[in-house]
């Protein structure tokens, strides 16, 4: 007979609390539950409802396929799950893994614990330049391999650039030709974009019961993002940023390493 599962919403940074207070894991559904109805102390994480699968203005069919998607500078890592608690957070990427069916939604590909593959949650954001506002229009599953080609910068600065590119060509079919000139294109409009400071509208959520923890302003966010690179520990980032710009100069960037 199958046991229906009591499901709790454990924040990573408080499992141990919960297994000390009787959580048990399944690895499968990755995620804790209660062994029994009533257990005292596990209270606290009695789960939120599920979250929908299409948010409130989300747009599904934005950004389909793998492509190098650079945030601007002054947004590097403030993003989404730095700004919702982190039970809501579990919460938005459960639903998000659940109607990719577990796949990574550019390759296909599932978790896989051996290769170091897992699955991920990222934005796709469009850019008002009238307004300056850089709003959430959807969420996707992705597996660390195209999370890697999607941030190619941080990429470069962690030395995955080489591993990258060769997983961009993979998926989709570029030659090297192709992949150099669409990487070039993208720190193009990475640049432009960075001279602009953008507002962040993460109103996609708040109407599905997350909370929004405000985001940091601009020069709160840069400061954010200089000092999580300096964290890299990499050489040469006074200004924890990369610098390369259009094809030519991707190119003669691949020669020097």
């Amino acid at each position: 007979m199958t046991v229906e599962r009591i499901w709790l919403d454990v924040p990573f940074a408080e499992k141990d609390e919960a297994k000390a207070g009787g959580a048990r894991w399944d690895a499968t559904a990755r995620r804790w539950y209660a062994p029994r109805a009533g257990v005292a102390g596990l209270g606290r994480w009695t789960p939120g409802a599920d979250v929908p699968e299409l948010l409130p203005g989300e747009d599904r069919s934005l950004g389909s396929g793998l492509f190098v998607d650079l945030v601007p500078s002054s947004c590097w890592f403030t993003n989404v799950r730095s700004c919702v608690a982190q039970k809501d957070w579990d919460r938005l990427r459960r639903m998000i893994y659940d109607r990719a069916g577990n796949r990574c939604e550019a390759c296909g590909a599932g978790a896989d614990r051996e290769a170091r593959r897992w699955l991920e949650a990222h934005e796709r954001w469009t850019y008002d330049d009238a307004t300056r506002v850089q709003t959430l229009k959807r969420l996707i599953c992705l597996c660390t391999d195209c999370h890697t080609v999607t941030h190619f910068g941080l990429a470069q600065i962690r030395g995955l650039a080489r591993q990258a590119r060769a997983h961009l060509m993979k998926v989709t079919k570029m030659t090297g030709s192709q992949a150099d000139v669409h990487i070039a294109s993208a720190f193009d409009v990475w640049e432009a974009r960075s001279r602009i400071t953008w507002t962040l509208d993460l109103s996609m959520l708040t109407d599905v019961g997350i909370t929004l923890a405000p985001p940091p302003d601009a020069a709160a966010r840069a400061d954010v993002a200089r000092r999580t690179l300096a964290d890299e520990g990499g050489a040469g980032l006074s200004s924890g940023l990369p610098r390369q710009s259009g094809a030519g100069a991707w190119t003669e960037a691949r020669r020097s390493r």
